[in-house]
């Protein structure tokens, strides 16, 4: 069954030039704020991927992913989310693998189709391709984890022959998270995945999801969704952290939107002052307030667990300190069954 709601963070180890941070420092410091976090008492960590950025947004997760494990005894390490047509389903495969025994059964993968023109071009990859790999892949994952000798007939992209893993994750089943921000993507988690990720206010996704599951004879309670406000940090001094956070803010917002642009979505819209973050729902509360709207955020919801953002790029890793501390001590208890 689901179970009670977990708490994540969420990181991207990017490093804007205009606030440049030495890198190795940067990446020490986020790896030490993760062990504080698991000592604090946060759930999950969540990483994200890019390519090509100039700040230097991470493009490979599994390398840090295992890197956290080796620092880290409890904590839950996911990826929000692997672009997995920019990848050999079988290496994802193995790589994952080789995570969850390096963590003894605390990876969870999390997968979507990706977006961005750019790194599809990179990569020499056509973009009108993004479903048709994922309806690949994603079934080859499956089998692979599950131990098979995997031979893959007919195939268009993965004429694997006799492949199998190893070694096998510690998890006697490895969860497929599937992401994604279109009907045809939340459809294609419940088909195909064992639960769904997203961020933001997925209302009515996650009621496509559900009944997409039903549709399919699954029961939506066994499936867990994973989203959450985008940005929501603590603070006893809201506005002094405002004020230090809003130009990394409007940064992270701003490549967003010109990102979704050029793909044709319209997901996220330029920003130019607070008020326009605020509206797009970036917060910086009190325990108290961020209490009511993770309130809010969950009576529209059906998540199993939260998540957001925790370090603005180019802010250095112990700025968030705070936030970690007091939502850890202040609000995660209000959510706690028992």
């Amino acid at each position: 069954m689901i179970p009670s709601l977990r708490f994540g963070l969420w990181y991207d180890f990017r490093n804007p030039e205009q606030w440049r941070q030495e890198p190795a420092k940067l990446y020490e410091g986020i790896l030490s704020q993760i062990e504080r976090a698991e000592a604090l008492g946060w759930d999950d960590v969540w990483l994200s991927e890019h390519h090509f950025i100039a700040d230097g947004y991470t493009p490979s997760m599994l390398p840090l992913a295992c890197a956290i494990a080796a620092r880290t005894k409890r904590i839950q390490i996911g990826t929000s989310v692997l672009l997995l047509p920019l990848h050999d389903p079988l290496r994802v495969a193995e790589d994952a693998a080789t995570v969850d025994v390096m963590s003894n059964g605390r990876f969870q993968l999390g997968v979507a189709g990706g977006y961005r023109k750019g790194e599809f071009t990179g990569f020499g990859i056509p973009a009108g391709e993004r479903a048709a790999r994922m309806n690949e892949a994603l079934p080859i994952l499956r089998r692979l984890f599950a131990g098979e000798r995997v031979t893959v007939k007919d195939a268009r992209f993965y004429p694997y022959t006799k492949v199998d893993l190893r070694p096998l994750p510690v998890q006697k089943k490895m969860k497929l998270w599937v992401g994604g921000f279109s009907d045809p993507a939340v459809r294609r988690a419940a088909r195909l995945g064992d639960a769904y990720i997203s961020t933001g206010p997925i209302a009515p996704l996650a009621s496509i999801y559900r009944d997409e599951l039903r549709r399919l004879g699954k029961n939506p309670e066994e499936h867990e969704i994973a989203a959450g406000v985008t940005w929501l940090l603590v603070s006893r001094d809201p506005e002094k952290r405002w004020r230090e956070a809003e130009a990394h803010f409007l940064y992270q917002i701003n490549l967003y939107a010109k990102w979704f642009g050029e793909a044709g979505m319209q997901i996220a819209a330029v920003a130019k002052s607070r008020a326009d973050l605020a509206s797009r729902g970036a917060m910086i509360v009190t325990p108290e307030q961020a209490i009511e709207a993770i309130q809010r955020y969950l009576a529209e919801q059906p998540i199993t667990r939260f998540y957001g953002w925790t370090l603005p790029p180019g802010l250095p890793p112990e700025w968030a300190d705070e936030h970690l501390e007091l939502f850890a001590r202040e609000v995660m208890p209000a959510f706690r069954r028992g």
